[in-house]
């Protein structure tokens, strides 16, 4: 007679995804209570390859950069399916075993790189991969305020807690008031 097992197969789940929790939640813990914290002036500051952060940081890239990264992410990534294509390709024992193999991983491939090819010729003419700055625009508005204040406020160093201006506030008289006339009670068990 066949024994029963007491757990099904979604509470081995369950156990699994409870042990993987638990690990996890403990890896967190050990290393809070272990890892030193000695916060600093200069452990808070902001990191530019060892390099004294300078400037602001209110810098406007170019979504270029971006944009070329990701295209590159894409196809270095897609290259990575072709290599086991070539080594299952390449094997004349299973070619010769049977030569439909090679046909089917030959049209595979082509479709596969047919695909890709077609995304590269898309970003190409959406010109996505032109390394052609663009020509700044100066931006107008209508306002009255000169351009004089804003180089003021821009030149300006920000400096925290140094303009901090405590606001004035008249006295005002409050009236006097009477305690509530309920009482919370609380039971003790």
């Amino acid at each position: 007679m066949e024994e029963v097992s007491s757990i099904t197969e979604f509470g081995k789940v369950i156990i699994f995804l409870i042990t993987g929790l638990l690990a996890m939640g403990g890896a967190y813990f050990v290393n809070h209570l272990l890892s030193p914290n000695h916060p600093n002036p200069e452990k808070n500051s902001s990191y530019e390859c060892g390099e004294e952060p300078s400037g602001s940081s209110w810098l406007q890239f170019n979504s270029r950069f971006y944009v070329i990264a990701l295209i590159f992410l894409l196809f270095d990534v897609e290259m990575i399916f072709v290599f086991p294509w070539a080594t299952v390709f390449a094997d004349s024992e299973l070619i010769a075993a049977d030569a439909r193999w090679g046909w089917l991983s030959f049209t595979e491939m082509l479709g596969f790189l047919s695909i890709l090819i077609l995304g590269l010729v898309y970003v190409w003419r959406k010109k996505d991969l032109d390394w052609i700055k663009p020509k700044p625009t100066a931006v107008s508005t209508d306002t009255a305020i000169p351009l004089s204040a804003y180089e003021a406020i821009n030149k300006e160093v920000y400096v925290p807690f140094k303009n901090k201006v405590e606001p004035e506030t008249e006295k005002v008289a409050t009236p006097v008031v009477s305690k509530p006339k309920f009482v919370p009670r609380f039971k003790k068990a």
